[in-house]
């Protein structure tokens, strides 16, 4: 977004809005892997330590999860850029 409009105070409420909502965002993605992970990859409670197919599980998860993300993330910031492209 162009701020340049902006007095100086608009900006940095801005900015800061704009950082308030991107740890938001990460906040909830990290919460979902954890939830995500855990319910798909924990499943015996005998002991309080995770089993070695366990840790394997959960270190497979959140590597999908977070490289879906990143794709998912690239895609969007793609089709931004040719919507940004061809507006202008």
């Amino acid at each position: 977004m162009d701020f340049s409009n902006f007095n100086a105070a608009e900006q940095a409420h801005m900015t800061k809005v704009i950082e308030k909502k991107q740890m938001q965002d990460f906040l909830r993605l990290y919460s979902n892997i954890v939830e995500k992970c855990f319910n798909t990859c924990c499943n015996d409670f005998t002991s309080k330590a995770l089993s070695s197919k366990e840790e394997t599980c959960i270190s497979n998860c959140f590597d999908k999860y977070t490289k879906h993300t990143e794709r998912v993330g690239a895609r969007f910031a793609e089709a931004n850029a040719d919507t940004a492209a061809g507006g202008k």
